[in-house]
């Protein structure tokens, strides 16, 4: 005898019911997998355009800091290679000059010219400046070319966010340097202008606004841009402005200055009238 087993609604709906709970549950799996990876892809985009930022950042930095170097170069370039009648030229290369204190006095030589860049002042001379000597300690007590990163005047502009420092050296001496090179053409040995010098310029220009340029009681702007100078314990300025992470850049030039003679061609090879400049002023 067979019997048949007649399925109630009550059953079907129980598992209709548990067919149901198991669609709800793989639906919520999915949906959280959605919602990681969308938290994923957003925390990827903050993160890169944190990185971009600080890349732009620190590419503006960079060109702010390279320009405002660069423009102390140039100042000291423009007054250099200037008319021998110029202020500028006269400025830089007289006895007070930034120059001038190594050309007109050998015994200078070994010492280092530093002063504060700033375009609206003339900061080459020497009562604007600081004169170190080697072994440390201030020539003459001229000590007033250190960039004071407290005071308003020593920033390059109004902004009060750049502020450069130059440091002039003579090269020393290579022991593979060509006898004579550092005599001019056409000058006798023993004449002083017959000398040519050649200069290490460093600028070293950074944004104090960003970190104060001081590591421990050390102030960055006082030390020393050779490294050859370093007194033991210390720092250089780079060295100290990398320790107060302050952003830095500094440019290294060397320049050859040297006297140069001219002529005056009084007769153009016997033709024309005698250039006037060949005549002798006479009184009456």
């Amino acid at each position: 005898m067979i019997r048949y087993r007649d399925l109630s609604s009550s059953t079907q709906k129980d598992i209709n019911m548990v067919y149901r709970s198991t669609e709800r549950g793989a639906t919520l799996i999915v949906v959280l997998l959605f919602l990681v990876l969308i938290m994923l892809a957003g925390a990827i985009a903050v993160r890169q355009s944190t990185t971009d930022l600080k890349m732009a950042t620190s590419d503006q930095i960079n060109t702010v800091l390279l320009q405002s170097a660069d423009s102390a170069n140039q100042k000291l370039e423009v007054m250099v290679n200037g008319s021998a009648n110029s202020s500028g030229y006269r400025d830089v290369t007289s006895a007070t000059g930034a120059l001038g204190h190594f050309l007109l006095f050998e015994e200078n030589k070994i010492n280092e010219f530093i002063y504060c860049f700033n375009p609206r002042t003339q900061s080459y001379l020497t009562n604007s400046a600081t004169v170190r000597a080697p072994a440390g300690g201030y020539v003459d007590g001229l000590n007033s070319g250190v960039c004071d990163y407290t005071d308003a005047a020593d920033y390059t502009s109004a902004r009060q966010a750049v502020m450069t420092q130059m440091s002039i050296t003579v090269t020393p001496p290579s022991p593979n340097a060509k006898p004579f090179e550092s005599v001019v053409l056409g000058k006798e040995i023993e004449n002083r202008t017959s000398k040519k010098y050649q200069f290490d310029i460093r600028p070293t220009s950074s944004l104090p606004a960003y970190s104060e340029p001081k590591s421990g009681s050390d102030k960055c702007f006082e030390q020393t841009s050779i490294s050859s100078n370093v007194a033991a314990g210390k720092k250089s300025l780079n060295g100290c402005l990398l320790a107060a992470n302050t952003p830095s850049k500094t440019l290294y030039e060397q320049a050859d200055v040297e006297n140069l003679s001219s002529s005056t061609k009084c007769y153009p090879f016997g033709r024309g009238t005698l250039n006037p400049l060949c005549v002798l002023a006479t009184t009456p």
